[in-house]
């Protein structure tokens, strides 16, 4: 799923080409993936932009009269900037919108449909789509330790809820909590201040670092390639290859339909974290350390 850095560049890139120009068109081609009755869709046809807006991981074109069209990818939906008329594509294509300047084509490779559209008129209306996540880029170590400890979670699943940090999923907490050197198991009513202070500084960092990054990697073009694992990715991804840091080699644990991926070396202090399913099935066999990991591996 497109995270902050991906959503910003795609709201960036958007406003420089459809902002203060007329929506002249929509054409739906999945009629699952408009998900509100009124107004209805072809209100938006022939209203001016007004901005592009990002709403957590969400991205909203705000229209003339008061109107929005907020669109939310999902895992495998992606925006094409193509010129103008360009056919929504057979398999893959969900809806385009055209302007001036080109059309904007919305696509999900996926056979589950769950990217959507809602069509709202009055800023009011925004609010249910947006959790109320801290926006951490603006935000003050105070404001970060508020929402860090308001409950006690671990470390991933409290960077990854929406309701406490806007915009930072699967992918770009991995990265953080590689650069914070802490496990994504670590319980955050039980971090130090100092260690909150380090990881208010890495979320800031990293997100600082992939924002600039994929903004040079575009240029002046449109984002093509929006996808969670980037080669230059210190450990999302990069399960056996080693970190980079220290050659250990990036191990994960598996929950719900997630994984962390993380540096034992580095963020676990050699410990192997117990991934659910597999530590069940071998219980008192589950290796706790990488060095017995390593043995386990050499037994005939």
């Amino acid at each position: 799923m497109p995270e902050l850095p991906d959503v910003l560049l795609y709201v960036n890139c958007l406003r420089s080409r459809v902002q203060n120009t007329p929506l002249q068109k929509v054409r739906l081609a999945s009629p699952f993936l408009l998900r509100s009755v009124t107004p209805p869709l072809s209100a938006a046809e022939g209203k001016k932009v007004v901005d592009v807006l990002r709403i957590g991981k969400r991205i909203a074109l705000s229209l003339e009269d008061d109107l929005f069209l907020v669109v939310h990818l999902m895992i495998a939906g992606r925006f094409r900037w193509k010129k103008e008329g360009t056919a929504v594509p057979k398999k893959l294509g969900l809806a385009a919108f055209d302007f001036p300047a080109g059309t904007l084509l919305l696509t999900e490779a996926s056979k589950k449909k769950r990217a959507s559209l809602h069509v709202l008129r009055g800023k009011e209306n925004l609010a249910p789509f947006d959790r109320g996540g801290l926006e951490v880029m603006e935000a003050s170590l105070a404001d970060f330790q508020e929402a860090l400890t308001r409950e006690n979670r671990t470390l991933k699943r409290a960077l990854t809820d929406p309701r406490l940090f806007s915009g930072i999923g699967n992918a770009y907490s991995d990265e953080i909590l590689h650069r914070a050197r802490l496990s994504p198991l670590n319980l955050t009513r039980k971090l130090t201040p100092e260690k909150i202070s380090n990881l208010h500084q890495a979320t800031q960092e990293v997100l600082a670092l992939w924002i600039k990054r994929l903004a040079d990697e575009v240029g002046d073009g449109f984002p093509e390639k929006v996808t969670a694992f980037r080669k230059e990715m210190a450990v999302h991804g990069k399960f056996k290859t080693p970190c980079p840091d220290c050659g250990t080699p990036v191990q994960r644990i598996i929950y719900a339909a997630n994984e962390a991926n993380y540096c034992p070396k580095c963020q676990t202090k050699g410990k192997l974290l117990a991934d659910r399913v597999l530590s069940r099935m071998m219980k008192d066999d589950w290796p706790k350390s990488l060095e017995e990991l390593e043995e386990r591996k050499k037994q005939p």
